[in-house]
């Protein structure tokens, strides 16, 4: 049941960070600011996190939702969001180094993470670029 809560609350920042750095992010007539690349770098900051807190929570009650090259401990809280972070982040930014193999329903998530930071990147230079053109 805490899982489903850490999950769903998890889910919800990230969709709320996604909405709100589409709707809200005032340009400073200007293709690039530093503001943008605050707010990006914050977007996938809570991304990364987000997804590891999910990893976490389903690890901690007993699933496994990506399975390592070496032997599989079940350690403390601390080390398992530290590597379910880690694994958040490489499923975000890249295919995976291959020592962490999604499993099972971590598939699914994986899939839905990589999703999400492949179509990011394209979306935020549409959005620049309109409202770059917009502004001309």
């Amino acid at each position: 049941m805490i899982t489903i809560i850490i999950s769903t609350l998890s889910l919800a920042l990230i969709g709320v960070s996604l909405r709100q750095i589409f709707h809200s992010l005032e340009f400073e007539h200007k293709i690039f600011s530093v503001q943008l690349f605050v707010s990006v770098m914050m977007l996938y900051t809570i991304v990364m996190v987000g997804f590891g807190i999910i990893y976490a929570a389903l690890i901690l009650q007993g699933l496994e939702v990506y399975r390592a090259d070496a032997p599989f401990i079940q350690e403390n809280w601390t080390q398992e969001m530290i590597r379910s972070v880690y694994f958040s982040g490489v499923t975000l930014f890249t295919v995976g180094y291959g020592d962490l193999t999604p499993v099972g329903i971590g598939k699914w998530i994986a899939i839905s993470e990589a999703m999400v930071g492949y179509t990011l990147p394209a979306a935020l230079v549409a959005k620049v670029w309109l409202k770059h053109k917009e502004e001309r």
